[in-house]
């Protein structure tokens, strides 16, 4: 399978880009602090995607998804923090796009899961 032709790594393309609109509103001391870390993470989701889907191996494939939904999770409490910290008012979209690509990612978890065996 394709991983450019996956509908959970088209998602979360569109999540990197809207994570970046966002941390470029972010102030400017926190461009090392949590506008990387942030972006960082956001980018780790559709990475993992297209390595998973490039493995020979239905194991090896889980096991990226996993780490996506890892990365998924991570980017939801730095949106959480981000909004604590006051530096985004409403992070609705973006939590309904991590929720999005939250469920594709663990429907190709559960295809790899399944065929593993």
């Amino acid at each position: 399978m394709y991983y450019q032709d996956l509908d959970a790594w088209k998602e979360s393309i569109k999540l990197v880009k809207k994570i970046y609109e966002i941390t470029n509103k972010f102030p400017q001391d926190e461009k090392f602090g949590i506008v990387s870390q942030i972006r960082r993470a956001s980018i780790s989701i559709p990475s993992n995607i297209a390595e998973g889907a490039a493995r020979f191996s239905d194991k090896e494939s889980l096991r990226f998804m996993e780490i996506a939904l890892g990365s998924i999770a991570e980017v939801e409490t730095q949106l959480i923090i981000a909004n604590e910290l006051g530096f985004i008012n409403n992070i609705y979209d973006e939590l309904e796009s991590l929720k999005k690509v939250n469920a594709m990612t663990l429907g190709l978890k559960k295809f790899y899961d399944k065929n593993q065996t």
